[in-house]
């Protein structure tokens, strides 16, 4: 009897260091994401402790557990039909809404990129999936969810050369027509990892002269913009928040980049950018100077974090850092000037917050037409927690927002 009440006993402290976290009152239902939390970090401590061990990539446990999540099955619906296609050599599922044809010769089209920081994640995820089968039914709209390759397996840049070939290849009067989509009406969306993933895609396309048919507009759901600066004030505030904590971030960049895990503490603590790594960083740090780029109310107390001294070896060891594709946040301003009218949905409780908050001031600085939907009581990836059993109410509203916003802009 007493092992047993022991074990009971350390299972429940373990249970409680796990799901229990000091949150702000207003996040929203704080119980619910907990334990959600809980889950995941679980799932993640296993992975890491498993690539500590030579047994497999950081988050080899967790690509394994979070396939457990795929749509059991790829079904249509009475209103939306759901096929397997090929764009550019690159898969992806389409979600065409079957009302669509009754109503109106032509309609709307939208690419989307999957989050899951590069790594994580597939068209087939259920909640990707539910989210794409409800755009294309109170869209009227035919979706495409591109399957680009995940890290390990593919690197910077081979995520972003999947979507940018399947976004030129379905920017064509052939595919464009065989789906019935407006060529003026085609937009590119993505959540997180997926959201940097369309906003250089977007920039590439509006620069890209071989490329006649653009996009109309972007839709930018919390995305992680850039590498340089892990310090923002979103940093500093969130750096412990669920469901992306600030050192997660880190791991899911170098593995993106081709980078040593033991490279996070460094980043963390903004060696890369450091006062004495010359003049090519002092550009780019312009460029994601959120003193300048960041509304007052999200600065609030917060210092900026540049250490007098960094490791000068970091930018050879991770060249992706300065590459726009990688970070489209740097990107020129007649960059930015050429690319559509953007929706950037942002979060309180989002380390990723401020990425979202300076891309649409250096747009609006260029001309481009932004829409910034921020939600006070949101989380990082609560787009997803729209369905299902761990549905919370800040996922509903903000699907609804995202939808709306496309449907009157799109």
């Amino acid at each position: 009897m007493r092992p047993i009440l022991i074990g009971t006993v350390l299972l429940s402290v373990a249970a409680a260091y796990y799901i229990y976290l000091p949150l702000p009152s207003t996040i929203s239902e704080p119980w619910k994401l907990m334990f959600s939390d809980g889950l995941i970090r679980g799932m993640m401590k296993l992975s890491f402790l498993a690539h500590d061990l030579g047994l497999t990539s950081p988050f080899g446990l967790a690509k394994y557990y979070s396939a457990w999540a795929d749509a059991k099955s790829i079904e249509s619906s009475p209103s939306v039909r759901v096929t397997e296609a090929s764009f550019g050599g690159v898969g992806a599922l389409v979600f065409e809404s079957t009302v669509a044809g009754q109503e109106q010769i032509f309609t709307r089209g939208v690419v989307y990129f999957h989050g899951g920081g590069w790594t994580l994640g597939s068209t087939k995820m259920e909640p990707y999936f539910l989210q794409c089968m409800t755009m294309a039914e109170e869209l009227k709209a035919v979706v495409i969810s591109v399957e680009y390759r995940l890290a390990p397996d593919a690197r910077f840049p081979d995520q972003y050369n999947d979507v940018f070939q399947a976004s030129k290849h379905i920017l064509t009067a052939e595919v464009l027509g065989r789906y019935s989509i407006d060529p003026k009406r085609v937009a590119v969306s993505g959540d997180s990892a997926g959201g940097n993933l369309a906003a250089a895609v977007a920039q590439q396309v509006a620069l890209d002269s071989s490329i006649p048919i653009k996009f109309k507009v972007q839709a930018l759901v919390y995305p992680v913009l850039q590498a340089l600066d892990f310090n923002t004030p979103s940093y500093q505030q969130n750096t412990n928040m669920p469901i992306l904590d600030r050192p997660m971030v880190l791991r899911f960049w170098l593995e993106y980049l081709n980078g040593e895990q033991k490279l996070v503490p460094a980043l963390l603590a903004n060696n890369h950018t450091a006062l004495d790594q010359g003049q090519e960083i002092a550009a780019a740090k312009a460029k994601t100077d959120w003193t300048k780029l960041l509304p007052v109310a999200f600065q609030k107390s917060y210092k900026p974090v540049f250490p007098l001294q960094g490791d000068p070896k970091l930018l050879e060891k991770l060249p992706g850092l300065l590459d726009v594709r990688a970070a489209p946040l740097l990107a020129e301003t007649k960059v930015l000037k050429a690319v559509p009218p953007a929706y950037i949905m942002t979060c309180e409780h989002d380390v990723l917050r401020d990425d979202g908050l300076m891309y649409a001031t250096r747009l609006e600085e260029a001309g481009v037409d932004v829409t910034v939907d921020h939600f006070e009581d949101g989380f990082h990836g609560c787009l997803s927690f729209a369905f299902g059993p761990f549905a919370f109410s800040v996922g509903r509203r903000s699907l609804g927002n995202y939808i709306h916003w496309l449907k009157e802009n799109l």
